[in-house]
């Protein structure tokens, strides 16, 4: 009989989620109070609506600062939360802006019209051309009314990643002329210097988070590193995986189940940036990333040529064993998914058992390498094939594979529907949401 040696349990600190999140909630809520205290310091206007109106439209400033931190893509909060997390609060939080700013626009309109005994579409338009600031304060609104209408789910589905996000990248003009237009026109803003200051100081935090996550950092980590691709090895028919060398990679914070951005610098591709995780544990020498062929530009992977030159952004996502709560793991994975879960199992600690879910033998990619980690590990893998219907992964095959599951962290990656039926299974078994862990990866949500 073969014991297998147990890791010692993870300290029982508080989660680094948990830390990163009410940090995040903790800084929200705090400018809140400030925004509110500089909004009765500055006094209040006659008319109610008017004074509702420039309320809403501070706070609309509020949030459109805090979506800027969202995707800033800085790496404590995104190691803490992950970019999928982030990019979905930031989608909600652009609700929250797209409502404010349409309660900015309405109560001062109706304020004014009131006012002035005209309606409000035309005091909207005398205030445009008497009053400075507002026509670009107009216009910001249409931009986010027209981000809004391209983000929502049915024609997000619709459109090309690249189209939605150069639509998207109109967010930062809209940034500057409501910016332009709190300065021109902000009772709030100019009432003290304090309140200059401050209000300064929250748009120049929220656009340097932006610059230094998205334009300082990669462009500073690829001139360091210099990625290269050195090796293209097709895993299947449709499976291909690439080696990825440069300069001190012993250097880059890059951790088992985190993905990068990657660009491979071709004619035809530089402009594409697609979502790849890590297929095997940084070693501070190469990178691999393994991708199944399910459009374009994964499909390409196979015709690159040793050489090339590659630019990633990233580590990216929370995917990784900062987050454990327990000393045994289990590990899903289904299909292709397989890839962070194979580099996770290589830097896993203590006990784990590894089950592939796939549609046949032929489908599984990398089992080889993970059955034979496994076996230098003392872990255990189960292959489960077969077609989605029924689930083999129902909590009486789940519980028969893994007895003691609700006692383990579960690390689960995979097609989103066999993702949704799985924890929809370790809810039914009875384990506990703190030791779950998964992200789904996806550039826009």
């Amino acid at each position: 009989m073969t014991i297998v040696p147990t890791a010692p349990a993870p300290s029982t600190a508080i989660r680094p989620r948990v830390v990163a999140r009410t940090g995040l909630y903790a800084v929200l809520a705090a400018n809140a109070a400030v925004v509110a205290w500089f909004f009765v310091q500055a006094g209040f206007a006659s008319n109610a609506l008017i004074v509702l109106g420039r309320l809403a439209g501070l706070y609309a400033a509020l949030v459109m600062a805090f979506q800027l931190v969202l995707v800033a893509r800085l790496p404590w909060l995104d190691r803490r939360i992950g970019m999928d997390r982030l990019t979905g609060w930031h989608r909600w939080t652009g609700f929250a802006l797209l409502w404010t700013l349409l309660a900015h626009v309405v109560f001062i309109g109706f304020g004014y019209a009131g006012g002035a005994g005209v309606g409000p579409i035309s005091e909207l338009v005398d205030l445009a051309e008497t009053t400075q600031g507002v026509l670009r304060a107009i216009v910001a609104f249409g931009l986010v009314l027209v981000i809004g209408a391209v983000s929502a789910r049915y024609a997000r589905r619709r459109l090309a990643y690249e189209t939605w996000h150069f639509i998207h990248l109109y967010a930062y003009v809209a940034v500057v002329l409501a910016f332009t237009h709190q300065v021109a026109v902000g009772t709030t803003f100019t009432s003290s210097s304090v309140a200059t200051a401050y209000w300064y100081g929250v748009w120049g935090a929220a656009l340097g988070a932006v610059l230094v996550g998205r334009v300082v950092l990669p462009v500073w980590r690829n001139q360091r590193h210099r990625f290269r691709v050195s090796a293209v090895v097709a895993e299947s028919d449709s499976v291909v995986s690439v080696h990825i060398t440069g300069r001190d990679l012993d250097k880059l914070p890059a951790r088992a189940g985190q993905f990068f951005l990657w660009r491979f610098l071709t004619k035809d591709r530089w402009w594409q940036a697609n979502p790849f995780s890590l297929s095997a544990a940084p070693d501070g020498r190469s990178l691999r990333l393994t991708a199944k062929a399910a459009g374009e530009g994964s499909a390409a992977l196979r015709h690159l040529k040793v050489g090339t030159r590659v630019f990633a952004e990233g580590p990216y996502g929370a995917f990784t064993t900062l987050h454990r709560t327990r000393a045994d793991a289990v590990l899903i994975a289904g299909g292709v998914g397989v890839t962070p879960i194979r580099a996770l199992l290589e830097d896993l600690d203590g006990h784990a058992v590894v089950i592939h879910r796939v549609g046949s033998e032929r489908d599984a990619v990398l089992h080889d390498e993970l059955r034979d980690l496994a076996h230098a590990k003392g872990s255990d893998v189960h292959l489960v094939t077969g077609p989605p219907v029924p689930d083999r992964l129902a909590p009486h095959a789940l519980a028969a594979l893994v007895p003691d599951i609700a006692e383990r962290d579960v690390f689960l990656c995979g097609p989103p529907p066999m993702m949704t039926a799985v924890l929809r299974t370790l809810d039914d078994l009875g384990v506990p949401k703190q030791q779950i862990h998964f992200e789904r990866f996806s550039l826009a949500g």
